[in-house]
């Protein structure tokens, strides 16, 4: 989602070779792997190349020990505590008053260069007014937290800056971040023409990248997320990046754990805690991150993803039951 061996690790002396399934991980509706205080996660500790690679059956894999430092699992309102907030954050100019509505308030509420139709909002929001309109998109019930996004209602298209769709963001700039560990979300993720769902991080000190997309649905590719790395060559100023997609069962019905380790040599993505591939930490990763999941319907930079058009679902419902970060104990 665009805004535009392990160093320090010690190998256990008996390595672990685990069988790896990456296409098509086993289901976790039951949630086989709570968020548990303490955690052990296989990870590779092989010579990584510069470029991405899918991790194989066969790969040497040790394990690493992990305490918890982030826990939300959704028993209430998101911003009912101190965890998150619903909007990108701005820079010391950017008047406070205006995340909540005004002139160019839409513009912490969408990326407009992505070529996004929705906008963000939430109950305090007014859109182009500054009354709030009380427009909620964040649901609660029995521990699962939906983001909704849906059509915008006729009589405030204007005042909501003629975005086709209204949907939510949360984000934990200013609240938490952390530099190394592992980060992860369970959740199912919805489909349809336009919609694009994402778990994913960037650099607490404002710039990008580096963006860390620990998960992306393609919405109109069913079942299919896809986990990228994106940094910037200081030589020439050019943007790269590298990731996967793959292939998961049910990703509409079923809950599955999304998840990055970030260690000071590599970046390992993860599925239900299996290691699905990693990259060599690029150049840039210097500062902590905070993490963005959202609900974008439209895109012209996500292929797969599409524009919004009359086959687009009226309502799309994001279903997260939790979201963890555990830090690396020898960290």
């Amino acid at each position: 989602m665009h805004e535009e061996g392990i160093n320090g690790l010690r190998p256990h002396a008996l390595a672990l070779i685990f069988c790896l399934f990456v296409a098509a991980p086993a289901s976790a509706q039951s949630d086989p792997a709570p968020a548990l205080p303490k955690l052990t996660l296989p990870a590779p500790t092989g010579a990584v190349g510069d470029r991405c690679r899918k991790i194989e059956a066969g790969d040497l894999l040790v394990p690493v020990s992990l305490r918890r430092t982030f826990h939300d699992d959704f028993d209430v309102h998101p911003l009912a505590g101190a965890r998150w907030v619903p909007h990108y954050a701005g820079g010391a100019a950017w008047p406070e008053a205006q995340y909540w509505g005004g002139k160019g308030s839409d513009f912490k509420r969408k990326t407009a260069w992505n070529g996004e139709q929705q906008i963000y909002v939430d109950p305090r929001y007014g859109g182009s007014n500054t009354t709030p309109l009380g427009l909620d998109p964040f649901r609660v019930k029995e521990g699962i937290l939906t983001i909704v996004a849906s059509r915008t209602p006729p009589e405030l298209k204007s005042v909501l800056f003629n975005n086709e769709y209204v949907s939510g963001i949360l984000t934990t700039q200013g609240k938490f971040t952390q530099k190394y560990g592992y980060f992860e979300m369970r959740s199912k993720i919805p489909a349809g023409v336009g919609v694009w769902p994402a778990f994913w991080m960037l650099a607490d000190d404002g710039g990008w990248p580096p963006e860390i997309d620990v998960m992306e649905g393609r919405g109109q590719q069913h079942d299919n997320i896809v986990m990228t790395t994106h940094w910037r060559i200081p030589a020439t100023g050019v943007v790269e990046h590298c990731g996967f997609d793959f292939a998961v069962a049910d990703t509409r019905n079923e809950f599955h754990n999304y998840g990055v380790l970030w260690l000071r040599d590599r970046i390992i993505y993860y599925i239900d805690r299996r290691p699905v591939s990693e990259i060599k930490v690029p150049v840039g990763f210097d500062a902590p991150m905070y993490m963005i999941v959202n609900l974008a319907m439209g895109s012209k930079t996500l292929e797969g993803v599409g524009f919004v058009d009359g086959l687009s679902p009226n309502v799309v419902e994001f279903d997260i039951d939790r979201i963890s970060v555990y830090q690396i104990d020898a960290y």
